[in-house]
């Protein structure tokens, strides 16, 4: 299909918590099937981040996917859009660090929220502990 998704196999969608979905950008058909994959990505995962990436992006003249298109797009479904060239090493790393950072901020979050909730639920169970007297 010309698409890739960085995840080992869509049967293991328990635990993921990030997901960089690739397309060729020399390839309109890899850029139409990305829409498919986010659409399994959002049916299977819960609160995962996903990043855009249009790779290949080192022969202007091969190019068919034009970047205000695919920007669109990653605008419509609240996502980053990279350009890369695996091949020039261009914006991989930024990439990289971008998605990292992503599921640390998520993942930070949520361990502030569960011990926000812990809280709660101490305080709530020591107001139940309380002998009557009489």
């Amino acid at each position: 299909c010309g698409c890739v998704c960085v995840v080992v196999s869509f049967r293991y969608y328990r635990g993921t918590h990030g997901v960089i979905v690739v397309y060729d950008v020399s390839s309109a058909e890899s850029f139409v099937n990305v829409k498919r994959w986010l659409h399994e990505i959002n049916q299977n995962c819960d609160d995962v981040c996903r990043i855009l990436v249009g790779n290949k992006n080192d022969d202007p003249a091969s190019k068919v996917v034009e970047t205000n298109d695919a920007q669109k797009f990653a605008e419509q479904m609240c996502i980053r859009l990279f350009e890369t060239s695996a091949k020039e090493n261009v914006n991989v790393e930024d990439m990289f660090n971008c998605i990292t950072e992503l599921v640390l901020k998520v993942r930070k979050e949520s361990v502030a929220k569960q011990q926000q909730q812990s809280e709660v639920v101490k305080l709530s169970k020591s107001s139940k502990r309380k002998k009557k007297c009489c």
